[in-house]
This record gives C-alpha cells, sequence and structure tokens, in this order.
C-alpha cells in the first residue's frame, strides 16, 4: 500500500480509537481498486471540516478516496462490534466493508471520524465482498446530506468515488466507496461484544472512552458510567423524535446501527414516507415490520436496554442497585422522547405555547392524513401556508385529502387554537416553513437518480443534490422534486446494499 507523506497536509490526524487495546479492531489497509473515479466532493462540510475542496478534488485524493493510497498519520482499521439483528443475537460483526482511516481535527480542534465504506474485505466481512455497489452508495450520500440539511443529526459524505470495478448484487453493478465523517462509529453494539464476552475491563474502557471523547460532563457525576448511559438515552430519545416529525424511517434498527453519539447512522434500506401511514415500512428485509415507522421510538428504547445490560457491572455497587439504575435511566426515555417529539409537533403547527389539548390535536391531524391518503411532507408544508381566517389558500391543503371536508373540523380548531396565541400570522407562517420542508428525498426520485447514475449520467444525483441542501426553502423552478410520486412511481421496497 502507497503510503504518500506528502499527504499529510490534506487532513490533521489524531487516532484516539487506535490507541485502544487491539482486541477492539484489526489493523489493515484498504483494498485497492482497478480504477478510481470521482462522483462528487461535498464542498461544504469540507469547508466546515476545514478542509480545501480543491485539493479533495485531485487526482491524488481521488486515490485516498478510493482505499488505493493512505495519508500520511492515518491508522486504518476495522472496528469490531456485535448486536442484536432484528432481535436475534450475533457475537461477533463489526465492521465488514468500512475501514476506518482514522481521526481528523477540524480547524476548531473538532474531533471526527473519517471512513471509507466499501473499501474491500476485512476480518468482519464473513461471507460478503467488502464492497458497496454504487446505487447504495449514492442513496446513503443523498439521503445523509439531506437530513444533515433538515437540522437531523447523522454520519455525512465527504466524497464518494467509482472504482471502475463490478460487484455482484442482484446483477453485476459498479462499485463505488463512500467517505463517511461521523462523530463517531461506536454503536450499542460495540459495548454489547465486550459484555457478551465478560469483559467488563473492555467495556469499561470503551465506557471511558467515550465519556472522554464525547460526554466529559459525565465524568464528573457520582456515577459517570450512569450519566453516560442518561446521555446516551436522551441523544437517542431526542434523534427519533427528529426522525419522526420529517416521516423517516429507518429501516434497519438493529443494535450495531445505533450510535452512542445519537447520530443517524448506516442508511440502508431506509426511506421518507410519501402518504401518511403509521405503520409503513419499505425495507425489503423488515417482513414482520418490526422497524416500521411507529415502532421506531418503542424499538429505539429496546436498544438502549440493552445497551444498559451491557454497562450493568458498572452501574451499582451490587446487582440490585446496579438493577434499579439502569432501569431508572431507560424508564426516563419515554418522557424525553414524548417532549421532544410533542415540542417539534407543535412548531410544525405553529404553536409557541403549550396546551394540555395539543397532543390529541396532533394526533387527530395525523389520522385525518392516514384516513385520506394525505402526503406527509406537503401537508405540513400546505398548513403553514394557511391563515388564521379560511380563504382560498385552504385549497391547496385540502386537495391532498380524498375527502377534502373532513378537514374542517380540525382547520377550524387549529385556528381557534393560534387566535389564543394571538401570533402574528406573517411571522407564524415564516416559523412553521422553517420546520417544514418543502423537499425530501422521495424515494422514487432517488431511484430515477441511481437509474442515471447507472448509465453514467450524473446530473440527476448533483441536481438532486442541490435542491435538498435548502429543503426548506421555496424553489418555484424545482416543483419537480416537491410533488409525491405518480401511481406508476411509487416505491414500495427498498433494499440494503450488502
Amino acid at each position: 500500500m502507497n503510503r504518500p507523506d506528502d499527504h499529510g497536509i490534506l487532513f490533521t490526524f489524531d487516532n484516539s480509537y487506535g490507541r485502544l487495546p487491539e482486541r477492539f479492531f484489526a489493523r489493515l489497509d484498504p483494498t485497492p481498486v482497478r480504477a478510481p473515479k470521482l462522483i462528487g466532493v461535498n464542498v461544504e462540510l469540507a469547508g466546515a471540516l476545514g478542509l480545501d475542496p480543491q485539493k479533495l478534488s485531485s487526482k491524488e485524493t481521488v486515490e485516498i478516496f478510493a482505499g488505493n493510497k493512505v495519508p500520511a498519520g492515518s491508522d486504518p482499521i476495522a472496528m469490531v462490534y456485535a448486536g442484536h439483528q432484528f432481535g436475534g443475537w450475533s457475537p461477533q460483526l463489526g465492521d465488514g466493508r468500512a475501514i476506518l482511516l482514522g481521526e481528523i481535527l477540524s480547524g476548531d480542534g473538532e474531533r471526527f471520524d473519517l471512513q471509507l465504506k466499501g473499501s474491500g474485505r476485512t476480518p468482519f466481512s464473513r461471507s460478503g465482498d467488502g464492497r458497496s455497489a454504487l446505487g447504495p452508495v449514492l442513496r446513503e450520500y443523498i439521503v445523509s446530506e439531506a437530513m444533515s440539511a433538515l437540522g437531523i443529526k447523522t454520519t455525512r459524505a465527504l466524497a464518494a468515488v467509482t472504482t471502475g470495478e463490478q460487484v455482484r448484487r442482484e446483477d453485476m453493478d459498479p462499485g463505488a466507496v463512500l467517505t463517511r465523517i461521523a462523530k463517531s462509529h461506536v454503536r450499542v453494539g460495540t459495548f454489547e461484544y465486550f459484555a457478551a464476552k465478560s469483559d467488563t475491563d473492555g467495556v469499561q474502557i470503551l465506557a471511558d472512552y467515550m465519556i472522554s471523547r464525547h460526554y466529559p460532563k459525565a465524568a464528573r457525576a457520582e456515577n459517570p458510567y450512569r450519566a453516560l448511559l442518561d446521555c446516551v438515552v436522551k441523544a437517542q430519545a431526542e434523534l427519533v423524535a427528529s426522525w419522526m416529525q420529517v416521516g423517516f424511517i429507518h429501516g434497519v434498527m438493529n443494535t450495531d446501527n445505533c450510535s452512542i453519539t445519537g447520530e443517524t447512522i448506516d442508511y440502508g434500506p431506509c426511506a421518507f414516507m410519501d402518504i401518511f401511514e403509521s405503520d409503513m415500512v419499505y425495507s425489503s428485509i423488515d417482513h414482520m415490520g418490526r422497524y416500521a415507522y411507529s415502532n421506531q421510538p418503542r424499538i429505539a428504547q429496546w436498544n438502549l436496554a440493552q445497551l444498559a445490560q451491557s454497562l450493568l457491572l458498572l452501574l451499582g455497587d451490587d446487582e440490585d442497585s446496579a438493577i434499579s439504575s439502569a432501569k431508572a435511566a431507560i424508564e426516563a426515555y419515554t418522557k424525553i422522547y414524548e417532549e421532544a417529539w410533542l415540542k417539534g409537533m407543535r412548531e410544525k403547527l405553529g404553536f409557541k405555547e403549550e396546551d394540555e389539548g395539543d397532543h390529541a390535536l396532533i394526533e387527530e391531524l395525523l389520522d385525518l392524513m392516514a384516513q385520506n391518503n394525505a402526503d406527509f411532507t406537503l401537508s405540513f408544508r400546505s398548513l403553514s401556508n394557511l391563515s388564521k381566517i379560511a380563504n382560498d389558500e385552504d385549497e391547496a391543503m385540502l386537495d391532498l385529502f380524498d375527502l377534502p371536508v373532513s378537514l374542517n373540523d380540525w382547520l377550524a380548531q387549529w385556528r381557534k387554537r393560534l387566535v389564543l396565541e394571538n401570533s402574528n400570522d406573517a411571522a407564524r407562517k415564516i416559523a412553521m416553513r422553517a420546520k417544514n420542508p418543502g423537499f425530501i428525498p422521495r424515494n422514487h426520485l432517488i431511484e430515477e437518480m441511481i437509474q442515471a447514475a447507472l448509465q453514467g449520467d450524473l446530473e440527476p444525483f448533483e441536481r438532486l443534490q442541490s435542491v435538498l441542501a435548502n429543503p426548506f426553502d421555496d424553489q418555484p423552478d424545482a416543483a419537480h422534486y416537491a410533488r409525491p410520486p405518480k401511481p406508476h412511481e411509487v416505491v414500495r421496497a427498498t433494499f440494503c446494499g450488502t
């Protein structure tokens, strides 16, 4: 493997995870590819990280993004972890097609993981080829960046390249590699791995590491490990609440896809809802609906219970006190989630103040949307444009519902609530539009973009990326990207990249 010293100027590495004991990972370089070619570089993210976008687009850097060259200062590793997958236990998983090049420091000293996804086989690949196909790489690039633009915590895409090689999935597809940025790639499954091996020292080392790197305030608590658990519970509760507010369905909420830092991670068969259905499932591998839209809050709490179980020996001086502490932390999830969800939904409806009837009003709107096949995103966006007094503006929202008259009573209640707050109509509309996107990465648009890219046309990818970078703006020239799919365009199943 070529390790050019002159590329150290691109990234400032300080690889703290690589300084943990060797049982936390496997050291290996990415597997080179035949003919890497740049798909795109995330200029906005590069700037935020203090990187030079022009240098990131150079031929030499494309070789780094493909795994053909390892930059100076990096320390490539594949992380080990376990996980509950669809509720079933897998004692060893790990990075089967990803390699963490190391941790880079941004201009202000903030630390981020720099990972190549699709970079070849590792000791954790099992029967996999360690590669990624072009379609899943583009999907993750588009959806993760859309999530960031929506203000939702997420891993991000710094760059993507094609490999000049083919990978076998359903068919032979072009290969690609995604360069992913994350605050951390440590998952609930990472803790589970060591706990299942009765490696209490490993659990403690990992917990101390996460406290030091991500939750330093927890170090000052009476029990830092309980404080760590509380922090992760809060982060996950708020994350899933934010998913629910935009109609996002992760699709594979296994514990190995549950980030300790509360970032959305591992975009496989993910999707945004078109028509609102509380039990909607898109993932082709979720046959029982375990990770349906409405189940996501409950599953997040279940995942956190597995984390609490892994930390149990660190949570108390004896078994009873440890169990009591773990239960209290997990039970607190419900209130944190409900408060975060309700706060966000109030903002989507334009309410500044709290009212005890808000929860029922929100649920009634969602029920009406489900009964009338209304588009989730457009319903809230259209509501943002309505005034306190009914007028012709109402038609745009009413037209979204199969039986428009069914919405009349609800709109009357909503307007009554606005009058009680005595809010300024113009300011309230602006505030609502800042919470209700007009543009999301709709499934049919992603599929169109992928099919074009498979034919060598990246213009749809670039255009979609540009539109989704400003999801709350009115973009009259991009009306095509806001509309729901026509019947023949509806995507009913999404697929995992492996």
